[in-house]
């Protein structure tokens, strides 16, 4: 797991921290704070996710004519 991973994942954390504090203390304002931060944590990891399979995809496509 890369470093751009793992900030994301602790992102996601910290979020769900704050969405919980507010549910806890009745602060909507933070409840939706914790939210936004995981929804932003989540779109972060989707495109590191699509960024490696293009990477893969480009890889496999240059070690394959390579290959020839």
């Amino acid at each position: 797991m890369g470093a751009d991973e793992l900030k994301n994942k602790a992102e996601g954390l910290a979020g769900k921290a704050k969405e919980t504090a507010g549910d806890v203390t009745g602060n909507e304002s933070l409840k939706n704070e914790g939210r936004a931060d995981q929804t932003q944590a989540s779109v972060k990891e989707k495109a590191n996710e699509l960024k490696n399979k293009a990477a893969d995809a480009v890889n496999k496509i240059v070690g394959d004519a390579g290959d020839n």
